[in-house]
């Protein structure tokens, strides 16, 4: 479906969205979520992983601010989607911060399936061993440039790999897509890549099958979203806020 069928269906719909977020950015995942017609759920505890998991239609997994229990109810509502066959999103925040979160995110890549990864290129260099001396990535050798590490990573994972910047790349390990705009406030703004991934989650929770189509039409979205903002913002504040209103207006 194109972006448009995408978006109608999001809003036609109304996909639960199971988000395990940041202390940081959850309101804003939040409200982005129901601004571009999907529902929200943050629940994090890891007692009712199960049963929140098995209600979505994608679940959304983000390991800023983590703990030992944040990961645990990670591995759990990811485990979870893969049996039910829900879409899953991670987003790496900070993987390469300390090497006890870099464990616990190989942890999670090991016990559960990923239908789209979302990184900035630090964390995917991180997540393929380039920032230090990592196990398990032997003879793998080091990309030069952001789309052989996109691409490089998606072979590793053996999935769709979203890597932002100023030219987004989505790729599946052989296709490459580049998706280029937006405005620089995204930088001012914390979130910006949290909020994505939550997009992600929107458009694979309506066409599961189809996983580099949704990480292409959510990257493409929100870049619309930032370029129709960004003529109303006076600074970084009134940006955020017009990023919001322009996901729930755009077609």
């Amino acid at each position: 479906m194109t972006r448009s069928e995408a978006l109608q269906t999001i809003r036609a719909r109304k996909p639960l969205l199971h988000c395990i977020s940041n202390l940081v950015t959850a309101n804003d995942c939040a409200n982005l979520a129901l601004a571009v017609g999907a529902s929200p759920i943050m629940a994090q505890a890891p007692q009712e992983m199960d049963d929140i998991a098995a209600l979505a239609s994608a679940v959304v997994l983000n390991t800023g601010t983590p703990d030992d229990a944040k990961f645990t109810a990670a591995r759990l509502a990811g485990a979870a989607a893969n049996r039910h066959g829900i879409p899953v999103i991670l987003d790496p925040v900070g993987v390469g911060a300390s090497p006890w979160r870099l464990e616990n995110i190989r942890r999670l890549l090991q016990e559960v399936h990923l239908t789209i990864l979302r990184a900035n290129y630090g964390e995917a260099a991180a997540l393929l061993g380039l920032s230090a001396a990592e196990h398990g990535v032997d003879s793998l050798a080091i990309p030069t440039d952001a789309a052989a590490c996109a691409k490089a990573l998606a072979q590793k994972l053996g999935t769709v790999v979203v890597l932002s910047g100023a030219e987004d790349l989505v790729t599946d390990g052989t296709t490459l897509h580049s998706v280029s705009g937006g405005s620089d406030f995204m930088r001012s703004v914390t979130g910006a890549g949290c909020m994505l991934s939550v997009l992600c989650g929107a458009f694979a929770a309506v066409q599961p099958q189809q996983p580099v189509d949704a990480a292409v039409q959510a990257t493409a979205f929100w870049k619309a979203c930032a370029e129709k903002a960004e003529p109303l913002a006076h600074g970084p504040a009134s940006f955020r806020v017009a990023l919001l209103d322009a996901a729930a207006q755009i077609l």
